[in-house]
């Protein structure tokens, strides 16, 4: 099931007297201590996914390895008592709100739900005015075909550009400064019952983008596209024949039960892999020293799983796969057959356990 919240206004909070500008300034010492222990041995952050805080908000998970950690320390144990209302902004829409700001340089940038309107906020000035607002007009048929809220989890800044998606299934970049189209990507299609909900990941070059729709008898995959012209780099399925699924000799999963020729489609019955789930409206994390994402898959459809007898693979599940080629290279399932629609789509957080 989708979580939904709503939300009629974004409000920010800032220390009374605070310039909005000064949390660029004030870093944490340390690199980036999203775990800490007394003594002994810990485990950490690899410093390629997490860097040390620049101020900046660029994805919604902070960071590469997903922390959601700030190492900015301005704020803290004395002065949090004098927080107070330093602006706030309608989204002018009463749809769930999911997404996280962005902060990027001075700038701050809201994505909303249905219309997926995108808006750029000065934060070097008082009361934060428009910059600029970016209207994509997705179809408004789009909003019958969401499951479960029409939704939109977030935007991700890289190389001066703002990149999102809107439910009816396309990928947008846009120029930060000027919040002119760079380019448009058309993945999802709504006549199949396909949206996009999730906030893009981008890495090494690649737009990863998935699909939601997992309980309206959609396949679900993840498509990367490549970051300067928003053509398609490759796509792989979450059901169906290992050609498919980018399944080939650099898959090694750990578990047995999770080796063998297409069990995309030995898992179901005959053709049910085809309207089968296992959609990514979640988070991607990414590890920058060995090119590999780490991302979950959804439940599987339909939500009568009499009518889907077997593992139902490869839904429910972790993926690791090669950034560059989407090749997988293993794969946990952590519910075979899911009858309670756990999906596996939150945060993979990358640490370095001893």
């Amino acid at each position: 099931m989708r979580r939904v919240s709503t939300a009629l206004m974004v409000g920010i909070v800032a220390l009374t007297g605070a310039s909005l500008a000064s949390c660029n300034r004030n870093q944490a010492n340390s690199s980036n201590p999203a775990v800490q222990q007394s003594s002994g041995a810990k485990a950490t952050v690899p410093a390629a996914a997490s860097p040390p805080d620049d101020g900046n908000w660029v994805m919604p998970g902070k960071d590469y390895a997903s922390t959601r950690f700030s190492g900015l320390n301005e704020i803290n144990p004395t002065n949090v008592k004098g927080l107070g209302l330093a602006f706030t902004f309608s989204t002018a829409t009463t749809h769930g709100y999911e997404a996280p700001p962005l902060v990027v340089n001075g700038t701050m940038y809201l994505i909303t739900p249905f219309p997926n309107n995108l808006y750029a906020l000065d934060l070097t000035k008082p009361g934060a005015p428009q910059k600029w607002v970016f209207k994509p007009e997705p179809a408004a048929a789009s909003q019958g075909e969401a499951c479960c809220g029409t939704v939109n989890r977030g935007a991700v800044y890289s190389n001066g550009k703002i990149i999102f998606n809107t439910l009816d299934g396309q990928t947008i970049a846009v120029d930060a400064s000027s919040g002119k189209q760079v380019w448009r990507t058309q993945l999802g299609n709504i006549q199949m019952c396909e949206t996009i909900t999730m906030a893009p990941l981008v890495a090494d070059g690649k737009v990863l983008v998935g699909n939601s729709g997992g309980e309206m008898g959609v396949a679900g995959w993840l498509a990367a596209l490549d970051e300067g012209s928003g053509k398609m780099a490759w796509k792989a399925f979450h059901a169906g024949p290992d050609k498919q699924v980018l399944i080939g000799p650099r898959f090694k999963p750990f578990y047995a039960s999770d080796r063998g020729k297409d069990l995309g489609v030995t898992t179901w019955p005959p053709n049910a892999w085809k309207i089968g789930g296992g959609n990514v409206w979640g988070w991607i994390s990414y590890d920058p020293t060995t090119k590999t994402i780490f991302y979950g898959t959804g439940n599987p459809g339909p939500w009568n799983a009499d009518q889907r007898p077997g593992d139902n693979k490869w839904t429910t599940g972790v993926f690791a796969r090669d950034v560059n080629s989407g090749e997988a290279l293993w794969f946990y399932h952590t519910t075979p057959h899911d009858i309670f629609d756990h999906d596996d789509i939150n945060e993979s957080i990358i640490a370095d356990i001893p």
